[in-house]
């Protein structure tokens, strides 16, 4: 029986590329979700759009594991930059989620213990690597390896034709995650003393929260789409950027996926 991955974002336009590429798919209402499922590269894919906020995800992804059987969850989408050394449209590898606004002293007092989470280690390997062929350069790098890292995505297929311009950068770092659109000032550097995150957003740690509670493995990937120097209306008004951060993540986890069944030896059924 081949793997299933539940891929989930908070809004329709994080998930509808993934929709678009399953093949033979299927689609279901329940549990108040609209589920799309079916074939990608060997995989079984049940897609859908948890909605914003903690509950929303939590109650997604656990749908999903316990009525679809998923395996492993990737959970991907837009988030506010808190970290100066990124910028719109960068990219954060989830490493570590940390609770913005929750006392995670008693989230720990329930299984599985934890009061922080993570992406699954093999999963956020196979993320950089996505990224690096993808043209991405680590953020995290000295500026000596930061210029041989440029040579290298200037040389990429998504940016041979173009090495004018500056390569979008990538981290695996700590993403923040609260029921509060961050926005301003005040609200920034309170999200950064608590967490020491990288971005933030509403739904990431719910996520790898639920699949360490049901022993899965899972992967949170962010795309900046702002510096949470805007309001939620303002942000949202800008559509066609938020397609385009939108459109890049889900690309990424697509070809995640394809990396993946290359490295598990999983061939596309006909």
């Amino acid at each position: 029986m081949a793997p299933v991955i539940a891929i989930i974002g908070a809004l329709e336009k994080e998930v509808r590329q993934i929709y678009a590429a399953v093949e033979k798919g299927t689609v279901v209402d329940e549990a108040g979700l609209h589920i799309v499922g079916g074939e990608y590269h060997g995989f079984e894919i049940v897609a859908t759009t948890a909605g914003m906020g903690t509950v929303n995800a939590a109650a997604a992804a656990q749908h999903l594991i316990s009525a679809h059987g998923a395996n492993a969850i990737i959970f991907s989408g837009i988030a506010g930059g808190l970290n100066p050394a990124l910028h719109i449209g960068d990219v954060v590898i989830g490493e570590q989620l940390r609770y913005l606004d929750t006392d995670t002293a008693l989230i720990a007092e329930s299984a599985p213990g934890l009061e922080e989470f993570s992406s699954s280690d093999f999963l956020v390997e196979l993320a950089e690597q996505t990224l690096r062929a993808h043209g991405f350069v680590d953020a995290a790098l000295s500026e000596g390896d930061a210029a041989t890292a440029r040579a290298e995505a200037d040389a990429t297929l998504f940016r041979r034709n173009n090495t004018d311009s500056e390569p979008q950068r990538f981290l695996r770092g700590t993403i923040a995650t609260g029921d509060r659109f961050v926005s301003g000032a005040e609200a920034k550097a309170a999200a950064i003393a608590a967490t020491q995150g990288d971005c933030v957003e509403m739904e990431g740690a719910a996520i790898a929260h639920v699949a360490a509670k049901n022993g899965i493995d899972c992967l949170v990937l962010r795309a900046i789409s702002d510096n949470c120097d805007e309001s939620y209306d303002a942000l949202s008004s800008r559509e066609f950027d938020l397609e385009e951060y939108a459109k890049s993540a889900s690309s990424l986890v697509l070809s995640i996926v394809r990396r993946l069944a290359v490295q598990l030896g999983i061939e596309p059924r006909d």
